[in-house]
C-alpha cells in the first residue's frame, strides 16, 4: 500500500464528492448521482429525449432541465414518471420532481 503525499494529484472521482459538498453544504447530492445524471443522460432518457432535453442542475431530488421547444415541456409531463424510474435505475439518482424550462 502506497501513501499519497499531500501534493500528489487526486483522481477526480475521489475529489468530486468533496467539491460538491463544499459548494452545496452537508446535504449535498451524492457526487455519483450528479455525475450519473449528467454523464449518462442519453443512456438514461434515450436518444430522442436527449436530443431535445438537457439537464441543467440537480438540486436535491429536483432536476432542472431545459427543453428546446415548448412541445417538449408538455411531452415531459407525460414521460416524467418513466424518466424518474430510468434515472434511478441507470444513475442511482432519486429525482422526485422535474423543473422544466424552455430554452430561449
Amino acid at each position: 500500500m502506497t501513501t499519497r503525499r499531500s501534493d500528489d494529484p487526486v483522481p477526480l472521482s475521489e475529489s468530486l464528492g468533496g467539491v460538491v459538498r463544499s459548494l452545496r453544504g452537508p446535504s449535498a447530492v451524492p457526487a455519483q448521482a450528479v455525475g450519473g445524471v449528467f454523464g449518462r443522460w442519453q443512456e438514461a432518457v434515450g436518444e430522442a429525449v436527449a436530443a431535445h432535453v438537457q439537464p441543467v442542475r440537480l438540486d436535491g431530488d429536483r432536476l432542472v432541465v431545459e427543453v428546446d421547444d415548448p412541445a417538449w415541456a408538455t411531452q415531459l409531463k407525460f414521460l416524467e414518471a418513466d424518466l424518474r424510474a430510468r434515472l434511478q435505475q441507470v444513475t442511482g439518482a432519486v429525482v422526485r420532481q422535474f423543473e422544466i424550462r424552455v430554452r430561449r
